[in-house]
């Protein structure tokens, strides 16, 4: 029954990115390894929204190392289902990091077994699209697998999440798989644990600012970003990242909506205003600036359809399922065409 829901979750999220988002561009699929465990290492800028990316659009199951404070409660079997582990920090309590080392244990198997697991190495996500310096773990837990399982080829994928906008609907995303890192073969004998590991963690930051559009904090960091819009997008990631870093004084800035455009805005606003100001509510009690995307995707593609579900039933019972279906229809039409106004 987990597996099943976690497939059909998959498969569900899949085809919804391409609703979310205005367009999906996958870059470095046939970079994934096939004869060896994934550990794969995307950057981390849109909170829960970074592993659906990935668990969506990589092939088979991936297990997504989460962090512990979401465990627990009538969520439990759901989080099971869907491949997440416990990762314990520091604010969890001291005494709670004994309990990583079984869950560590458990990758160490999975990897492998060749299979896939997941894990965050900015050790925290953020609201900018540069790439922070990366913590050990990602690269410990790779090494201590390959350790563990010498005759195992065990690899090392890095991944970057490129959001046209990080808090706006139907922006581009661009997802880039870069060279993966075969653990075995970067190891040294002559070298200690913690010199490997920090070699694996240094291959792993070059390799996954490769696949990012901008992933410096350099003087010009502020300029740049601005330069990636719903205009500069629409070119392939590695046109965009070269002209982010050679020529970025020609590219054109970012543009607010006008009045007009926000005027137009509030109009289309008026068919879905009901499942818009709900949303707008649960939203707002998020302080995290990051968690805006990751409840926009969330609600977009459960609250959203069951609204419109029994929208259709109440008007279909009350007048007729023409109707219904013309409401459905001018909602759907109307929050597309709103979305597309206020992105820039």
């Amino acid at each position: 029954m987990k597996t099943l829901a976690y497939f059909g979750l998959k498969y569900v999220l899949r085809f919804y990115n391409y609703i979310y988002f205005r367009s999906v561009k996958v870059y470095g699929k046939k970079n994934l390894p096939s004869d060896g465990g994934i550990l794969y290492s995307p950057n981390h800028q849109g909170a829960f929204l970074d592993p659906l990316l990935i668990g969506s659009i990589t092939p088979g199951k991936v297990t997504s190392l989460t962090r512990s404070d979401v465990f627990g409660g009538p969520l439990q079997w759901f989080l099971d289902a869907f491949q997440m582990l416990p990762v314990y920090r520091i604010r969890n309590g001291y005494g709670n990091l004994k309990k990583n080392d079984a869950i560590f244990e458990r990758c160490y198997d999975l990897l492998g077994e060749g299979k896939n697991v997941m894990m965050f190495s900015e050790g925290g996500h953020h609201n900018e699209y540069f790439l922070q310096r990366l913590s050990k773990g990602s690269s410990r837990l790779a090494f201590l697998a390959q350790k563990n399982h010498p005759l195992r080829k065990i690899y090392l994928q890095p991944v970057g999440i490129n959001y046209g906008h990080h808090q706006q609907p139907r922006c581009t995303l661009h997802l880039v798989f870069g060279n993966p890192i075969e653990v075995g073969a970067l190891i040294q004998s002559d070298l200690s644990d913690a010199e490997n590991i920090n070699i694996l963690r240094e291959e792993l930051q070059n390799r996954m600012a490769a696949c990012m559009w901008l992933p410096e904090n350099d003087a010009h960091y502020m300029a740049k970003k601005e330069r990636i819009n719903s205009v500069t997008t629409r070119k392939d990631f590695f046109t965009l990242k070269e002209t982010l870093q050679n020529d970025w004084k020609k590219m054109p800035k970012r543009k607010p909506p006008s009045f007009l455009t926000k005027f137009l805005a509030l109009l289309l606003f008026i068919p879905s205003f009901v499942p818009l100001l709900i949303s707008r509510w649960i939203i707002n009690k998020f302080e995290d600036i990051v968690f805006i995307s990751s409840m926009k995707y969330a609600l977009g593609a459960f609250f959203f359809p069951i609204w419109w579900l029994l929208s259709g039933v109440v008007l279909s019972l009350l007048f007729s399922p023409q109707v219904a279906l013309f409401y459905i229809g001018l909602s759907i039409v109307t929050l597309f065409y709103r979305e597309k106004l206020l992105l820039y």
